[in-house]
């Protein structure tokens, strides 16, 4: 089929910033789809009917896709492949069917008024998701680009920023940019905000620690004491070793069985932005303060399941990596994780009991891996003195689905 489908990039210049190939496209459409902004943007140059975005998007698709075949033009801020409506399309309609035309994007409009270089930025929206997400990008000396919602983003980011002690970061608030109403206005984090913010803004951010910045360090193994927890956590150095063995890799999923004060999970998902998990919790306030712990760390899309394994595993999206941090003695648990497992994927279970360690070795004995002890000892005092005192030994199973 011929490529029915034009996505064209507007800016705030409208169809004087167009080239001419988008500008016939968008003329000799019979129906053009877009947000209002845009389809007023592009007047000019519309001869077919415009259809306003629905809200929830999904409620145009079968409207757009009754049009299959004909000349129809969808419109999109910048470049439309860059947080914007070309990747949902591109779901919708095979490559093949449509021809897509992008302009300069906002990211690339602030870069080019900042200086940056767009790749050593962290780009990130905080349309449509948590104002939290941010903190995994707020490390001293990082620049950030982050697209707002709307008019209270600015806000609400100075506030985040003050909140978790990076109050000195400088902020660039960039408006309208690339149209007539483009503005650009900078400030402190901790300084009062300007005023008659535009809601089509973006925020640069050079990101300055204060000396009570709560960083999130790139290594595993964070502080217990960043987890709320009531004693049910997979501690520091045995998380550290346990995240190695689990060995996160891009896009993966993580089924945390146990989930306890959710670290594990956390950390997954901390390695990379497209890393997903699941932690399944059978006590209700330990999955509630599972949640709690995601959002803090920036990320909120931890999946909390609560329910007693490995009854609850049943319908779950396929893991890449089971962990499962107690309970392995359990009837059925390790068996029921084993076969969930895709074909290559990891499993590792912690056991500090004599019952747990029995259930691991029969695990070896079935499915291979291997079996590891881990010790760790703390310093403590000893009356007037110091000592080190030893934490109970965990047994941990790891193996590689053939």
């Amino acid at each position: 089929m011929a490529r029915w489908l034009s996505i064209i990039g507007l800016g705030e210049d409208g169809v004087e910033g167009l080239s001419p190939a988008a500008r016939t496209l968008l003329s000799g459409a019979a129906h053009v789809f877009g947000g209002r902004r845009h389809l007023a943007l592009a007047a000019p140059l519309m001869r077919g009917a415009a259809h306003p975005w629905r809200s929830p998007l999904a409620e145009s698709w079968p409207e757009l896709m009754a049009l299959r075949g004909r000349p129809v033009a969808v419109l999109a801020s910048g470049d439309p492949f860059l947080f914007g409506v070309g990747a949902i399309l591109a779901r919708q309609v095979p490559p093949e069917e449509f021809l897509a035309l992008p302009a300069p994007s906002s990211l690339a409009l602030a870069c080019a008024r900042l200086g940056w270089a767009m790749q050593d930025a962290t780009t990130m929206s905080l349309c449509g998701r948590p104002l939290e997400t941010l903190r995994p990008a707020l490390q001293p000396g990082a620049r950030v680009l982050v697209l707002s919602a709307d008019a209270a983003t600015p806000g609400a980011v100075a506030g985040f920023l003050c909140r978790h002690g990076f109050g000195s970061t400088r902020m660039h608030l960039l408006e309208a940019l690339g149209g007539p109403r483009e503005r650009q206005r900078s400030f402190r984090a901790d300084e009062p905000l300007p005023g008659a913010i535009d809601p089509l803004n973006l925020l640069a951010l050079e990101v300055v620690a204060g000396p009570d910045a709560r960083v999130l360090p790139l290594a595993g193994g964070l502080p217990d004491e960043c987890f709320g927890h009531d004693g049910q956590i997979t501690k520091r150095e045995i998380r550290a070793v346990t995240l190695s063995s689990l060995a996160p890799r891009q896009g993966e999923m993580l089924w945390d069985i146990g989930a306890g004060s959710g670290s594990v999970g956390i950390e997954w998902m901390l390695r990379h932005p497209a890393n997903r998990a699941i932690g399944f919790e059978a006590r209700p306030e330990r999955a509630a303060r599972a949640a709690g712990n995601a959002a803090l760390f920036g990320v909120p899309g931890l999946r909390i399941v609560e329910g007693r394994a490995p009854e609850v595993l049943a319908g779950q999206p396929t893991p890449d990596a089971v962990f499962i941090g107690g309970g392995v003695s359990h009837p059925g648990l390790l068996g029921a994780a084993w076969e969930a497992l895709r074909p290559g994927g990891r499993i590792v279970a912690n056991a500090v009991t004599l019952e747990g360690e029995s259930a691991l070795a029969a695990a070896l004995g079935r499915w291979g891996g291997r079996l590891i002890r881990l010790g760790v000892e703390r310093l403590d005092r000893l009356g007037g003195m110091h000592g080190f005192r030893p934490a109970m030994t965990v047994t941990q199973w790891v193996a590689e689905k053939p």
